[in-house]
């Protein structure tokens, strides 16, 4: 029987129906999967040749979303996960989405509202002008990523507001609950930087504090915020917080771009560092890329990253890093590229001890684990990069 009363019931249902669809979210699924083969001179005193996954860009696949709440109001979500493509593990056994994870609010009139596991203002701004974006942060990043403006920097329990972008000005500001019983100044970060882009120049200008968790033996796990740890700063990892401030400006001339970058990291000794003076990393570093032909993608860098004389050593490190990259895209998601590094140490720096040891080199962040027996390493890797 089909009366007046349930046609209008049925044509209730659909128009729900319908507007539930399109009040959906808009759901994209991307990743990258890249493998390479390496070879690096010195790894503890000898060459080794091995796979690496990651080296030109990480591998990963994330989740995001897009709703359209009405008027200029938007919900957005972002979860991204990091494996290791020549294994298939997690790149972390503890958290799937260890890369991002956040949600938030987004606003053309206001800005954007996040919440959750974030890459700070600092590495999004001022890391988007340095050598890690330019080239890898496997081989192109300051000397351990000693300046955090690669990837290896991540804040948890944070919340960041960015504001809408205005005649090519964007500025951010980020802060990290450090969650602790006693306070959430133990543990926590705060960040903030601005971005200016007026063609064809771009400079940028960043902020970032991390602060320690109650860990007197290194790096609390327990931070809102963690950062790359290699043989430049593990006698500094007991600090009681870090401070980064870092500038870097490009310039594009059609085919060519040229760029440079400075930055100034503290670690400051606290009551249980194994340390006692505040000690001083330096990196001011130059780039360049040139678009050869619409598959051939060249880039170089040079870094020249110097500490300050505190501690009581006389000889304060100093690592001086040329590094290239050279990329043939096969089609606009897959591309061959082949990049190299040689690092120079000298001087001396702390030890994982707290000792005072001889510099060693520590080619990108590829080698924060596997750092050379002496002053030099040598990396070069082959790889294939397809993106989805």
């Amino acid at each position: 029987m089909n009366t007046p009363c349930m046609r209008a019931a049925a044509l209730a249902v659909s128009t729900l129906v319908g507007a539930n669809v399109c009040a959906q979210s808009n759901i994209t699924i991307y990743g990258v999967v890249d493998a390479a083969t390496a070879y690096a001179s010195n790894q503890g005193g000898k060459s080794t040749t091995y796979m690496r996954s990651g080296s030109l860009s990480a591998s990963k696949i994330g989740f995001q979303g897009v709703e359209d709440l009405g008027g200029d109001l938007k919900a957005l979500f972002l979860l991204e996960n990091g494996f290791e493509s020549d294994t298939g593990a997690q790149s972390s056994a503890s958290a799937l989405f260890n890369r991002q994870a956040y949600v938030g609010l987004q606003s053309a009139a206001y800005g954007t509202v996040t919440a959750g596991r974030q890459y700070t203002p600092y590495y999004l701004l001022v890391g988007s002008l340095a050598s890690s974006n330019v080239l890898t942060g496997a081989t192109g990043a300051h000397p351990g990523d000693i300046d955090g403006l690669d990837t290896t920097v991540r804040i948890s329990n944070s919340v960041t507001y960015s504001m809408p972008a205005w005649r090519g000005l964007q500025a951010s500001a980020q802060y990290g609950f450090g969650e602790a019983a006693d306070g959430n100044a133990v543990g926590s970060s705060f960040s903030a930087a601005v971005k200016y882009s007026t063609s064809p120049a771009e400079f940028a200008l960043g902020y970032l504090k991390l602060k320690n968790g109650q860990n007197g033996a290194g790096w609390s796990d327990n931070a809102s915020g963690s950062f790359g740890i290699s043989a430049l700063n593990q006698g500094y990892a007991s600090a009681e917080s870090i401070t980064f401030i870092a500038a870097s400006a490009r310039y594009t001339m059609g085919k060519w771009m040229v760029g440079a970058n400075a930055s100034n990291v503290q670690y400051q000794a606290g009551s249980r560092s194994a340390f006692r003076d505040t000690a001083i990393f330096n990196t001011a570093g130059l780039i360049s890329s040139y678009q050869l032909t619409p598959q051939w993608f060249l880039s170089a860098g040079y870094s020249d990253t110097f500490a300050s004389h505190a501690n009581g050593i006389a000889d304060r490190a100093r690592y001086r890093q040329l590094s290239f990259e050279q990329n043939y895209a096969l089609s606009k998601r897959t591309a061959i590229y082949l990049i190299e590094a040689r690092q120079l140490a000298r001087g001396q720096t702390l030890g994982q001890d707290g000792a005072i040891v001889n510099a060693v080199a520590s080619v990108g962040d590829s080698q924060n684990g596997t750092p050379s027996s002496n002053g030099g390493q040598t990396v070069v890797m082959v790889g294939l990069k397809h993106s989805f």
